[in-house]
Order: structure tokens, then C-alpha cells, then sequence
């Protein structure tokens, strides 16, 4: 086992600079990065605009740029240096997770993330718990009673719920729920009320849960048939195994030959993404959702990022999530392990 860990752990440093080298190598050749936008600044103060992020300390009069001052632009954003140079000194810096700072909002890349997580866990967990919740549950159940009405119903169900688009399932619930044009039940902006700091504890939570209800709807919804018949598919081949015939041969109960037989078989498939499902659940974003309801999170700043040329920002966080990706998909397999000990890796060359 220690071996096939350290063995996977070794394969992904390849794979991550691989990553980072591509994406790196991508930002050179994309116009209108921030040496452009600076001098673009620079030369719209000519016209009697302001100069932003200190480049008034740079710019001098209306007689153009010269090539000095063309360097002092490069040096501020480090494009000065060779290429090969500056990405062997961020994958440097990247090593002891110095992400250095945001070109656009002037702070490091680590307090920058951080100060958005808030939304993005929000929505990310919430709906991770929901989708688990509630497909696992329904999947046996429309196992058990497969064909039936039942099962078919709830599978036009959440196949119609999963043909509908987030945003557009987001833009129905606030026409009909979000005071559009039909009830106002439900706030549409942010995590919380202005009040906020006010209310007693209680009431923070119940206004927090009361904020998450739409914004939540809208990203698990879309997850649910997958789950739910993955699920299914998964007892479905248990159910129909030679030993469940057995068990049920020698007068054992549906449930037992459920929850203590099948149940255990079936649900590997299941168990085995929980782990990488609940670590990325604490950093995806959703640009839409985000920006429909008001969220500031992980999904709008990586978007204004790429905007905006943010590159510091991009690659930061862009190794950051690869690193949570590769470790994911590793206890995603370890997991094996722990659920079914019949499994091993010790042969595994």
C-alpha cells in the first residue's frame, strides 16, 4: 500500500508541472495582458484620464512612452525576465504556496481565495449533502420497486430536472419564488442579510439557510439524476446476483437481504467518489449561479481573472485545485480499500 501511495504521489509532480507549463506557456501568446493594459492606461492619460495601479509614479507628460519607460512596466509585473526564468521562480515560489498578488484587486492570491470560499462552500457543500442525501436513498428505492410507477415517475422527474440548465432553472425559481413575478418568498442577493450582525444567533442561521435555498436548488438539482441512477444501476446488479437468490432461499427478510447482503456490494461505486466529491465540494464555483444571485465566490473571480488577465491569480489558483484534484482522485482509489478490503494494491506494479 505505502508503495503504491508513493509511487502515485511521484506521478503526480509530472503531471502538475505539466499543468502549470502548458498554462503558463498559454498566458504568453494571449493579447491584452497587463504590460498591454497598463500601457493602454497610460496612454488614455495622455487624454487627461486617470492613471490606475501606481502608474502615475511611471507616466510623464503627454510625450508618449519611451523604451525606459516600456521596461519600468515590464520590470512592475516581472515580465522583464526571460521566460523559462519567471516560470522556474513561480513554480519556486508555488512550492511553499506563495502565490504573490493580485494584479486587479491588490492583494495576495491566498486572501483573495480565501475571502471568497464562504460562497463557494455554501453552495458546493450544501449541495453535495442534498445530492447524497437524497440519491441514495431514492436509488434503492427505485431498485426495489424497478418498473413500477414509482420508478418511472421519479425518473421522468429527475431526468426533467437534469435537461434544465442551472441559470435557466435558477432565472424560474426567482420568477416564481424571488418576488419576480409571482411570490416573494426568497432573498436573491448574498449569503446573508445587511442585518446580519444584528440578529441573535438563531436568527444568523435561519437567514443564512434562508439566502442558501435558491441559489443550492438551482447547482444540486442538476446532479441528482446522476447520481440517483448510478445508484440504482449499481443495486440492480446486485439484486440480481446468484447469492441474493440464496439469501432470499433461506427465508432471510427483504431488508435483511438488503441492508445487511446487497447493500454493501452495491454501494462501493457509490462510497468510492464520496471523498473527492466532499474535498472539490469545498472549492467549486459557479459562475452563473454566482452572478444570478449576487455571490461573490470562486466561480466569478476565476472569470474576472481571465478578464482581466489576472495571471497571478489564475496560475495560483490553478495549482492550488490541481493539487486538490490529484489528492482526490487518490483517496477516491484508496477508498477502495477502506469500503471493500477484498481489493488490494500491494500487487499492483
Amino acid at each position: 500500500m505505502f508503495a503504491y501511495i508513493l509511487r502515485r504521489i511521484l506521478l503526480m509532480i509530472p503531471t502538475l508541472v505539466g499543468i502549470m507549463l502548458i498554462t503558463f506557456t498559454v498566458t504568453q501568446f494571449v493579447p491584452g495582458g497587463p504590460v498591454e493594459r497598463m500601457i493602454a492606461d497610460l496612454q488614455g492619460a495622455s487624454k487627461g484620464g486617470e492613471v490606475s495601479m501606481g502608474a502615475a509614479n511611471i507616466y510623464q507628460g503627454s510625450q508618449g512612452l519611451d523604451q525606459e519607460r516600456l521596461n519600468q512596466i515590464k520590470a512592475m509585473y516581472g515580465f522583464d525576465k526571460p521566460p523559462v526564468q519567471r516560470f522556474l521562480t513561480m513554480m519556486a515560489s508555488y512550492l511553499v504556496f506563495d502565490f504573490g498578488d493580485s494584479y486587479y484587486h491588490h492583494q495576495t492570491v491566498v486572501d483573495l481565495v480565501i475571502s471568497k470560499l464562504p460562497v463557494s462552500m455554501s453552495l458546493g457543500l450544501w449541495s453535495f449533502i442534498i445530492v447524497y442525501g437524497v440519491c441514495i436513498p431514492l436509488g434503492i428505492k427505485k431498485a426495489v420497486r424497478d418498473g413500477s410507477r414509482f420508478d418511472v415517475f421519479s425518473s421522468t422527474m429527475i431526468l426533467v430536472g437534469y435537461a434544465i440548465p442551472g441559470f435557466v432553472l435558477a432565472i424560474l425559481l426567482i420568477v416564481l419564488f424571488g418576488g419576480g413575478s409571482f411570490w416573494n418568498i426568497f432573498p436573491l442577493r448574498g449569503l446573508v442579510s445587511d442585518n446580519w450582525s444584528e440578529m441573535s444567533l438563531i436568527s444568523k442561521i435561519l437567514d443564512y439557510l434562508w439566502h442558501m435555498v435558491l441559489p443550492i436548488t438551482s447547482s444540486a438539482v442538476g446532479s441528482l439524476a446522476v447520481m440517483t441512477l448510478l445508484t440504482k444501476n449499481s443495486f440492480l446488479e446486485e439484486i440480481r446476483k446468484q447469492y441474493v437468490i440464496t439469501a432470499r432461499a433461506k427465508g432471510l427478510s427483504e431488508n435483511t437481504v438488503l441492508y445487511r447482503h446487497i447493500f454493501r456490494n452495491a454501494i462501493i461505486p457509490i462510497i468510492t467518489g464520496f471523498p473527492g466529491s466532499f474535498i472539490t465540494a469545498f472549492f467549486t464555483g459557479s459562475l452563473l449561479i454566482e452572478t444570478i444571485f449576487s455571490l461573490d465566490g470562486m466561480g466569478l473571480l476565476a472569470y474576472e481573472s481571465i478578464l482581466n488577465r489576472d495571471y497571478p491569480v489564475v496560475l495560483g489558483t490553478l495549482y492550488f485545485f490541481t493539487i486538490i484534484g490529484l489528492l482526490s482522485r487518490l483517496l477516491s482509489d484508496l477508498s477502495y480499500v477502506v469500503v471493500d478490503p477484498r481489493i488490494t494494491f500491494d500487487s499492483v506494479e
